[in-house]
């Protein structure tokens, strides 16, 4: 992958974005969602592409760790909803796919990725699907915001200038 200073100091935003916004919650049930994270995966999935997605998304899981706000179980769910959405946002060019990359990746995939971290790295028992609703909920929540940037910056002609500048074309 060649290295683009653009994308990577976009990247570099988003982090801090994701990691700035991370105490944002909502609650929900007897869970609290935290949805700036997988708005973030959309968000580089659409203008960054997979590899700086999952790159920001492992800084801000490393980050938050490091400050003790978040814990391992953010790695395999923000990673894997990155990965998916920026691949399907990449093959397909349709900003649905990447919502239905962030939610599968990151609800079902990354909820169920959590189960060996949790029993296997973190001592902790725990369901094979004990992390699967919780994280569908919260990257439910973080793909509606999605969709309103990006359905908003779609309407407005902004999407794909932004997409050109990011990729070193002539942007507006």
């Amino acid at each position: 992958m060649k290295l683009n200073i653009k994308k990577l100091a976009a990247a570099a935003m988003l982090t801090a974005l994701a990691v700035a916004l991370s105490a944002f919650s909502i609650p929900i049930g007897a869970s609290r969602c935290y949805p700036v994270q997988h708005m973030v995966n959309i968000l580089c999935a659409v203008f960054l592409g997979p590899g700086y997605g999952v790159g920001a998304a492992f800084c801000t899981s490393l980050i938050r760790n490091l400050m003790g706000t978040g814990s391992l179980l953010a790695f395999p769910g923000s990673m894997v909803g990155a990965l998916l959405s920026g691949l399907l946002y990449r093959y397909f060019h349709k900003l649905t796919l990447a919502y239905i990359g962030e939610l599968f990746g990151t609800g079902i995939l990354g909820g169920l990725l959590c189960y060996p971290v949790a029993s296997l790295l973190m001592g902790q028992e725990a369901a094979v699907l004990g992390f699967v609703l919780p994280f569908l909920m919260s990257s439910l929540a973080g793909t509606c915001i999605a969709a309103l940037i990006t359905g908003a910056l779609y309407k407005g002609g902004a999407l794909e200038t932004i997409r050109r500048g990011l990729e070193g074309g002539k942007a507006l």
